[in-house]
């Protein structure tokens, strides 16, 4: 089960097997998508086996003003 908007993914991963592997992968996904480093991705537990990841805006931030 996966629920997209512009932002963010949340993801209910089945089998805790391939855990690593599947947030790795929408990871890289979101990352590519919004042209950004995979650091500036954050993820959250947001209930049982189940994982939001989102553009980390804060980081971008604080990136966009140390420069």
């Amino acid at each position: 089960m996966t629920f997209e908007t512009a932002t963010s993914v949340t993801h209910k991963l089945w089998d805790r097997s391939t855990m690593h592997h599947e947030l790795d992968s929408l990871i890289h996904d979101l990352s590519v998508r919004h042209n950004t480093p995979k650091s500036n991705i954050a993820v959250h537990a947001s209930g049982p086996s189940t994982f939001t990841l989102s553009l980390n805006h804060g980081a971008a931030n604080i990136d966009s003003v140390s420069s």
